[in-house]
């Protein structure tokens, strides 16, 4: 991920991270159940989008760019079997 990517990923973060804190201060404030369930589902909406990108991220720089050795540093060796295998366990745990 480049560094503008990285910004955008971490500014994006950071908002999610202030969502769940609102979410902790309308429960603490016993606030109306509906108003905290449409929170939580604007949060599952952030996390979500959050997701696609990096993955979007991960299929663009280490799984097209493995082969060329433009992978992430902390990525492990793999196979293109394994690198596929990778991709579709995190795809069956990202669309639960």
């Amino acid at each position: 991920m480049d560094r503008e990517a990285g910004r955008k990923v971490r500014a994006r973060v950071n908002r999610i991270a202030g969502q769940v804190d609102g979410i902790r201060r309308m429960v603490e404030e016993g606030r109306y159940c509906v108003e905290i369930l449409n929170q939580i589902a604007a949060t599952r909406s952030a996390l979500d989008a959050l997701g696609v990108e990096l993955l979007t991220s991960h299929l663009e720089s280490c799984v097209l760019g493995h082969e060329a050795g433009a992978g992430h540093e902390q990525a492990k060796p793999m196979t293109r079997e394994q690198l596929l295998d990778e991709v579709r366990t995190v795809l069956s745990r990202f669309l639960r």
